[in-house]
Parts: structure tokens; sequence; C-alpha cells
């Protein structure tokens, strides 16, 4: 078998005048983005919320109901997963069906996602795995490079809190973030990606031009920009491990991404690029 190489990893530069130099914070989302362990998550998603609208009784076709829930999850991707199971309760509402409330839907969600993962979890954490198989190629390495130049990491994640420090611990990414991980609430109006750039603004005191972001979702693309930040569009093929999701980096790129990879392969490459 082959192994990628470094040419398999493309790095494209949208915006021309890239500010150099000048980082002091960086915010970084976690699945699919760093982590893999929760690859195909959007499937076990999309299958649930279809067995809820089937339940209704309405006249759409299996496939028809996939595509309509497919179009609001992934637009709704990045921010936290109660907002897809919000979503999901407002579609059977339409359809004249009384839903549960969103919470426990999301409860649904994670048993449902728990049958897809644990073996991953149980494989990591038995050692028969090693995390680098779960993670996005290079990830251990830019977060090291990035921390040796003196940067301030953040990490912010949709997924719950309580998940996001467990799986970031057995990938052995904990040691690089500290206390500055967030995630998902069941008071999820306490969370936003937004709000963790507000913090990191308040605690480095930096402007919004000195922070940059790492992201495979719409939403902490546009948090960044909103900020002043830049952006890097992480386009990860999560199944293949190398290359570029055309998909992700249309999305990412109507975000407002200034420069689309797949992975941090050329990491070097890359943070040269970025003065750093």
């Amino acid at each position: 078998m082959s192994t990628p190489s470094d040419a398999d990893s493309s790095i494209e530069v949208i915006r021309q005048d890239l500010p150099r130099g000048e980082y002091r914070a960086v915010l970084f989302d976690f699945d699919g983005t760093l982590s893999l362990i929760r690859r195909n998550w959007h499937e076990v998603m999309i299958s649930m919320m279809a067995d809820v609208l089937e339940a209704t009784g309405g006249e759409e076709s299996r496939k028809e109901l996939e595509i309509q829930i497919e179009e609001f999850v992934m637009r709704l991707t990045g921010r936290q997963t109660i907002y897809q199971m919000i979503q999901l309760a407002e579609e059977v509402k339409v359809r004249g069906s009384k839903p549960l409330k969103p919470l426990e839907y999301k409860y649904r969600y994670h048993e449902l996602l728990w049958v897809e993962i644990r073996g991953r979890i149980d494989d990591l954490q038995q050692g028969r795995a090693e995390a680098d198989e779960w993670t996005v190629p290079g990830s251990h390495r830019i977060l090291e490079q990035l921390k040796q130049r003196g940067l301030a990491l953040y990490l912010a994640s949709g997924t719950d809190l309580k998940y996001v420090h467990h799986e970031l611990r057995i990938l052995g990414l904990n040691r690089f973030f500290g206390p500055h991980v967030y995630g998902a609430l069941d008071d999820y109006r306490n969370f936003s990606k937004e709000k963790i750039v507000q913090r990191i603004l308040r605690d480095t005191g930096v402007a919004g031009e000195a922070i940059l972001g790492f992201g495979d979702g719409f939403v902490e693309i546009e948090a960044i920009k909103k900020a002043g930040g830049v952006a890097i569009g992480v386009a990860s093929e999560e199944e293949a491990r190398h290359g570029v999701n055309a998909w992700k980096r249309q999305r990412l790129i109507r975000a407002g991404a200034d420069v689309i990879i797949g992975d941090y392969r050329r990491q070097d490459e890359l943070l040269a690029r970025l003065g750093l």
C-alpha cells in the first residue's frame, strides 16, 4: 500500500494578501479538523432523523426526507448539536405531529453515535490503535509547532464538552490546549464559537487580526472572519485521510476561508506563508 505524500495535500490560497507573522492566538475546531473519531457522524444523525420524520406518516419518500435533512444538518454543522435537534423538532411540527424535546433527540443521537464510535475509542484506550490513525494527518505536529512559536491555543467544538475532553485525552491532544477547551453545554445559550472568539480577544488583549482559525465547518470560519482574523479551511477527506474534500472546500470558501488545506502534511509551507 502506498503512503500519501505531501504532494497529495495542496495549499490553496484564496486571499492573496495574507497578513504575515502578527498572530498571537489560534482557535481550532475539533471534529474533522483535528479528530476523526466521530467520522460518519452525519450519516448516523441523518438516518436517525429520517426515522423520526418517517414516523409522522408523511407522503415523502425516505430519499426525499434524507435530502431535506442533509441540507439543514450540514448547514448547522459547527454549531452545537442541539441546534440540529431543534430543527428536527420543527420539522416534526410542520408535519402535524408532536415532537419530543430537542434534548431528548440529542440523547437518542448520542446513543446511536456511540454504537458507531465505541470500537474506535476502545481501540485507542487499549493501545490497539495509534492516535495518528484517528486524527487529521499532521495534527500533533502543527499544534506542537504553533505552541513552540508562543501562540495561545484554543479549542471550540459543537460536540458536548465532556466528550471533547475525553477524546482529546485519548488522542493525546489535551496537553496543547490546557484550560482553553470549550464545547457544547445542555444550557446551549451559554456557548457559541463566536463567544469563544470574543473570549480569546479578552484573554489575550489582542486585536482580531492577530487570531488565526482552523476549521472544517461554516460556523467557525464565519466567527473568525467576523472578528477580523485569518481563517484556514480544513477540507479534510475523513475516510481516505488525504486529499481535499470538494464539498467541504466549496462551503468553506463561501464562508470566507482565506486558505484551503486538506490536512497538515505541508504545515511547514503553510506556516511559512503565514510568516510563522
